[in-house]
């Protein structure tokens, strides 16, 4: 019987063994996309909004721009202003 090793994660064509790391990576993309959107949002940054809804960075983007663009500290990543 033929048993095809690169059909174990999902049935996606990539082995298995990448599953968790592609499951990392989804959830700190989500993170940071979610984190940039809604700070972008709250200071009526359409433009940024836009690209972060469309461009996926894997949060690089959004890292850029919530420390360097929009000058966040990480303590305040988290607070309502």
């Amino acid at each position: 019987m033929y048993y095809n090793h690169m059909m174990d994660g999902f049935g996606m064509g990539f082995p298995g063994s990448f599953v968790p790391l592609v499951l990392a990576l989804f959830i700190w993309s989500v993170f940071w996309k979610g984190l940039a959107l809604w700070h972008s949002a709250r200071r009526g940054e359409q433009w940024w909004f836009i690209a972060f809804l469309f461009i996926n960075t894997i949060g690089i983007l959004e890292i850029i721009y919530l420390f360097i663009y929009a000058k966040y500290k990480l303590d305040n990543l988290f607070t309502k202003k």
